[in-house]
């Protein structure tokens, strides 16, 4: 009498939840994407008018160069807080609306800084290069916060909207 075995051979393959350290895949999304253009721009915007000679104001420059870098950092932060995951172990802070603040006062200032910087460049080209990417800079800021809006605050109803619905819910039953 002939007998066969049959072996069968289950793996089990598990992971982890959180996908391990880094999130380089942040990098390669739209809003990572997105800061490493913001970041370029303001850091390229810094260095010009940083390295220009001839200034023709000094406190226009200043205030361009105090406004690029501490948003070329506080980017950096974000950037990083998200690679790092840091935004899943800070819970006590609510990460998009601080975001969607820091754009909203960033593309005003940034805005306001690319403007001056264009005045008052006096034709000098480096300054003028820097007053672009100011522009280039306030231009992805602008972007940043429509797309950050559009996740903190354009999923959620209003209270006359949700009123509506259960008006009209209710007339539907009737």
């Amino acid at each position: 009498m002939s007998h066969t075995v049959v072996t069968t051979t289950t793996t089990t393959t598990t992971s982890n939840s959180d996908g391990g350290f880094l999130n380089l895949g942040y990098t390669r999304s739209v809003p990572g994407l997105l800061k490493i253009a913001q970041m370029v721009a303001l850091l390229i915007a810094f260095l010009c008018v940083h390295c220009a000679r001839g200034w023709t104001d000094w406190s226009a420059f200043r205030y361009f160069e105090v406004v690029t870098l501490w948003f070329l950092i506080a980017f950096l932060v974000f950037f990083l807080m998200y690679v790092f995951r840091l935004q899943s172990k800070v819970t006590c802070i609510n990460w998009t609306l601080t975001e969607f603040l820091h754009y909203a006062v960033g593309t005003v200032l940034v805005f306001i800084a690319s403007i001056v910087a264009a005045v008052k460049s006096g034709g000098v080209s480096e300054l003028v290069a820097g007053a672009v990417f100011g522009f280039i800079a306030t231009f992805l800021l602008a972007v940043s916060l429509w797309t950050t809006y559009k996740v903190s605050c354009g999923s959620q109803q209003t209270v006359i909207e949700q009123e509506l619905n259960k008006v009209v819910a209710k007339r539907l039953i009737v």
